[in-house]
């Protein structure tokens, strides 16, 4: 119960269809607050002390669009912010490329666009990171960018695939960053089909069809929100310096 009231959670978004899914679901589960600050709506950046952890959400923006999207500029010192100070942070798609540039990494565009179901693999890091214990070596998960970046200086890799070679990397004790979408729910993905269908018209590599997606997302589904809830309650609810101390 203590730790519900001491904690609070800062959740950035950056457009209305992509919210944090599983991600309030367990704060709810755990009796943690949480606030949610859609910054592509014209939110303002609230005060670092006021929250102990913060989720940096996906968009369809591109972190170097700051000319277009100004907000980008703010939530980068933000978050530079955030680190330096040891907080814990988790971005998710966007938010990991957004995490790695405020870590001085180069953000580009990937080798391929990754739209749909697609296998990660942990890599020896990952698999004795307390975040992903447990989890199978490889495993599928929902993906949707077409950026990647390189490994921050100081950074561990965690997850990897063939194609897009930085998957998650955690950045000290209590910083992590995932490329792929851990939070979608099923009727997220549904969502996300139908508002951004443009972008998915231009297609993924490998090719993927609407139909494909959906069927994949029935099948694959239970993994996603037994594995990601848990590794989100473990970000919210575990003393992650304190797993580290006793290995």
């Amino acid at each position: 119960m203590l730790l519900s009231l001491v904690m609070k959670v800062l959740i950035l978004m950056h457009v209305d269809q992509e919210g944090p899914g599983l991600i309030e679901d367990c704060s709810r589960e755990l009796a943690i607050p949480y606030e949610i600050r859609n910054l592509g709506a014209g939110a303002a950046l609230p005060k670092l002390d006021d929250f102990t952890h913060m989720v940096i959400l996906g968009g369809p923006m591109n972190v170097y669009e700051e000319d277009r999207y100004p907000f980008l500029g703010r939530e980068d010192l933000f978050i530079k912010e955030a680190l330096q100070r040891g907080k814990s942070v988790l971005g998710i798609c966007l938010g990991a490329q957004l995490m790695a540039k405020a870590l001085g990494a180069r953000v580009f565009r990937a080798p391929v666009k990754e739209i749909g179901w697609f296998e990660v693999s942990l890599t020896s890091q990952g698999l004795a990171d307390p975040l992903f214990a447990g989890f199978p070596k490889t495993f599928s998960v929902f993906q949707w960018h077409g950026d990647t970046f390189d490994l921050p200086k100081g950074a561990q890799l965690l997850a990897t695939s063939p194609a897009v070679l930085h998957q998650a990397f955690r950045y000290g004790e209590a910083a992590y960053g995932l490329q792929f979408h851990l939070e979608v729910t099923e009727g997220m993905v549904r969502q996300w089909m139908e508002g951004y269908e443009e972008e998915f018209a231009a297609g993924s590599v490998p090719p993927y069809t609407k139909d494909q997606i959906l069927k994949d997302t029935v099948g694959k589904m239970d993994f996603c929100l037994l594995w990601g809830r848990k590794f989100f309650r473990r970000f919210l609810g575990e003393d992650i310096s304190s797993s580290f101390r006793h290995g």
